[in-house]
């Protein structure tokens, strides 16, 4: 009864990016019709002094202004005062400011005051208070409020979550152009939330994003060319598209953009092209770049052979809970690292937790020879029936293997062991499990 044999690089799904919402930091310069006439050239030589970058005398001036009730003055106080800029950084301060022009109905504080609520800057964090700032500034058609909304909505911050009305403020701002509102207009259609799945809408979206540069976008495109989703499948457009975003240092499109040099998909295969790639994904943390490193190095595949260079990046990737790195890192034991199957089986476990069907094989192996884990048929049993069922149809070696090995235990086995193995087998619920042994 041997243990499994590593995989090939696992590719990365596309998803939304980290929540994020975005915070005006451009002076409000327009609309200098907003002062009375008296004050339009105090104001005007007060927005220029803090546009080249005088902002001592920008706030001598426009703070008399915003006293006096100027929302653009006010406005740009609130600036001044959240970012420091020739005043003491004061949030609180950035708020009052900016309410006061809020309350006038200037759009720009208006959202900008909702990002502080959202933030927690200068007052306690509140989304139901964001909510209602970026709605008025939204009513109005700024672009950033309605993307700020989609995304409270779409993540039910301060409202109920309600992807329809997540998909209507995302549009909203995606017809006026913001790409980040389009790439997760696109993402709601590629997933279904909020409007009926429609791949081909959601690439439309995805091309608008990606064609200003946009880097999700971009990856999340060349992730439909890849499979064949929404648009008819090609791999040269995929690696176009992930190129594109890799550039611009985006761990996913680096990762998959050194898969597709791996399989030779789009490029030719070519493994040492796939090296740089995976480093630069990984050196970010990404776990999948890690482990994909793992195996470069495991094979000595475009580098030479290192096993102690492959378990430290699969130790990388494991400490963070990737399921397959966790595996690789348990056969890796004897090999990149000293032998120890006490260490190999927490490693196993930690797969076999998450329902990694190679973790459940190696770790009912451990359980039948009593390595590392004391002798104990019942739970091989149960470890290589379920690695039996995991195991994709198109494995039909591995689950063959995990059946054959289940038989061979239960040879040895009373009716009434193999009844409690099959109710734990039963029983059994993946979990996630990414903490260190």
């Amino acid at each position: 009864m041997a243990a499994n044999a590593g995989s090939c690089p696992a590719l990365t799904g596309c998803g939304l990016g980290r929540y994020a919402v975005r915070l005006l930091k451009l002076l409000l310069i327009l609309c200098l019709c907003a002062a009375g006439q008296a004050a339009a050239g105090p104001l005007e030589d007060g927005v220029a002094a803090a546009r080249n970058g005088d902002y001592a005398t920008a706030h001598r001036l426009l703070r008399p202004l915003g006293e006096q009730g100027n929302a653009v003055a006010q406005y740009n106080l609130g600036y001044m005062y959240l970012l420091g800029e020739g005043v003491p950084r004061d949030p609180a301060a950035a708020v009052s400011w900016y309410r006061k022009a809020a309350e006038q109905g200037d759009a720009r504080a208006q959202f900008n005051l909702g990002v502080l609520y959202d933030t927690g800057q200068g007052v306690p964090q509140d989304y139901a208070a964001a909510v209602s700032w970026y709605r008025k500034a939204a009513d109005q058609g700024y672009a950033n409020a309605q993307y700020n909304l989609g995304l409270l909505y779409h993540h039910g911050r301060g409202v109920p979550r309600d992807p329809a009305a997540a998909v209507s403020w995302y549009r909203k701002a995606a017809e006026q152009g913001d790409a980040m509102a389009q790439s997760n207009l696109g993402l709601l259609y590629d997933t279904g939330q909020g409007v009926p799945q429609d791949y081909a809408a959601g690439v439309s979206w995805y091309r608008k994003a990606a064609e200003q540069g946009l880097a999700t976008a971009q990856y999340n495109l060349g992730v439909r060319y890849e499979r064949g989703q929404g648009v008819p499948r090609d791999y040269a457009a995929a690696v176009s598209w992930y190129r594109k975003a890799a550039d611009q240092g985006l761990a996913a499109a680096q990762t998959d953009l050194g898969a597709m040099y791996y399989r030779g998909q789009g490029v030719p295969q070519d493994y040492a092209a796939a090296v740089p790639w995976f480093r630069k994904a990984a050196e970010q943390g990404y776990a999948n770049a890690q482990h994909n490193l793992g195996l470069l190095y495991h094979h000595g595949r475009g580098v030479p052979q290192d096993h102690a260079a492959a378990a430290a990046w699969y130790r990388k990737a494991a400490d963070q809970g990737d399921a397959a790195a966790q595996v690789k890192l348990g056969l890796m034991y004897g090999q990149g690292v000293s032998q120890d199957d006490a260490a190999a089986a927490s490693w196993f476990r930690k797969a076999a937790d998450q329902g990694e069907p190679a973790g459940q094989f190696n770790l009912g192996i451990l359980y039948a020879h009593g390595r590392g884990v004391p002798v104990d048929a019942v739970q091989a049993y149960k470890w290589f029936n379920l690695a039996s069922l995991r195991y994709d149809a198109s494995d039909k070696e591995r689950r063959e293997n995990a059946v054959r090995n289940r038989d061979m235990v239960a040879a040895k086995m009373t009716p009434a062991q193999i009844a409690e193995a099959q109710k734990l087998a039963r029983e059994w619920k993946p979990k996630a499990d990414g903490s260190r042994p």
